[in-house]
């Protein structure tokens, strides 16, 4: 994994990264390319052979990439981010210079409704049919009528354990019958900071589940509701040892013992501790509460110089056993029904990956944050981490 293409940038393309959110360059695009691709888009003439794709790191299957130029020609320029709040950064900066992005569906109403993504022309698209339509449905909420965002990967966030460690430490106390307790009560994080417990650096991952914790809505509109789940979180506070972007590294190498995280980055944990023939037990524990449920979406951005490579590459990845790759590398189920013949058996039955209809029943379903609860969220989020 790691397939990480990254492309030499401009001094003026440095300058323009430098504006907006630490952890990510521009690609190159220069103005005599930018005005052919542009003339080549309005003409219907085939476009430069060049796609720019932004991706979260550990995301994507070893050769998906090399395959597809191969397949198609295509030269696929591949860097990565760390978190939602950095993609949208870009995509509302503008000329971010990206091709097709991976924002996640928390993150895509408002990004429609600002006119930040491109409509998709799904007769570009022909294995745009292979989607599953229970699923597809999960994100009419936040995409209606699913006309500008396609699934890449699909998962929840969870509590994840080291079981092991976390046995040891509370030592005859009873794993708590609702897993949020492990790292939300006072009483279980007590215990388990001795061994670590770490949290997604992202407030929007966070909170949500802060709310349901307290017994509020994930999505609430309602800025007395997170300060509620600031006040519960600050009661842990002294108890988390890490707020990270480097999760998967985190658990696998023993850093936590508990943590917040998604599925697929906990199960990646497990197989990576697995491979490296660790003493160290990653679990991704199926809350018998629920959580929620996201996706990880193929969205082509508004001003994209190459949208016919994108949606060439979304075609690409529809195909059965491409998308099953994804699944089969990355732990992270797909939105393609014909794609689950091809899924390891091992990777089919695990429970955690491929959750049953009593457990998807309990999951939230994604929706999105009014503007003026995201900047409760993020001051809250920005105090707790603080300490304060």
């Amino acid at each position: 994994m790691n397939t990480k293409h990254f492309l030499a940038i401009t001094a003026g393309a440095l300058l323009l990264a430098a504006c907006g959110k630490q952890g990510g360059s521009t690609p190159q695009a220069s103005g005599t390319a930018s005005a052919a691709s542009a003339q080549a888009n309005a003409g219907g003439v085939e476009e430069e052979k060049v796609l720019n794709f932004y991706n979260w790191p550990d995301y994507i299957p070893e050769h998906m990439l090399a395959d597809f130029e191969k397949e198609t020609g295509i030269k696929v320029n591949y860097q990565t981010f760390e978190n939602n709040e950095m993609l949208n950064a870009k995509l509302v900066a503008g000329n971010s210079g990206y091709d097709l992005v991976v924002p996640g569906s928390v993150f895509a109403k408002t990004q429609i409704e600002a006119g930040l993504l491109r409509k998709l022309d799904k007769a570009q698209i022909p294995n745009y049919s292979n989607l599953d339509p229970a699923i597809m449905s999960k994100l009419d909420k936040v995409d209606p009528g699913n006309n500008y965002i396609v699934p890449w990967g699909w998962s929840y966030v969870t509590v994840a354990i080291n079981k092991k460690a976390v046995d040891k430490v509370l030592a005859g106390t009873p794993m708590p019958a609702n897993a949020w307790d492990l790292v939300f009560n006072p009483v279980y994080t007590g215990k388990l900071k001795s061994c670590g417990i770490a949290y997604l650096d992202a407030p929007s991952e966070i909170l949500p589940s802060a709310l349901r914790y307290i017994g509020k809505p994930a999505y609430s509109a309602t800025i007395a509701d997170y300060k509620a789940a600031g006040e519960m979180l600050a009661k842990v506070r002294p108890d988390v040892r890490i707020f990270t972007s480097t999760m998967i590294d985190d658990l696998a190498s023993g850093k936590a013992c508990a943590a917040i995280g998604w599925a697929g980055d906990i199960n990646i944990a497990r197989n990576r501790a697995v491979e490296n023939k660790s003493d160290v037990q990653i679990e991704a524990l199926v809350p018998s509460a629920g959580a929620i449920i996201f996706f990880d979406t193929l969205a082509i951005p508004k001003d994209a110089k190459h949208p016919g490579n994108a949606q060439k590459f979304i075609n690409y990845f529809l195909q059965p056993k491409v998308s099953a790759s994804l699944t089969n590398e990355v732990s992270y189920p797909v939105a393609n029904k014909a794609a689950r013949e091809f899924v390891k058996p091992e990777i089919a039955a695990d429970k955690s990956t491929f959750l049953g209809d009593e457990d998807m029943a309990k999951m939230v379903a994604p929706e999105s944050f009014t503007n003026e609860a995201r900047e409760a969220m993020n001051a809250i989020f920005t105090e707790f981490k603080k300490g304060k």
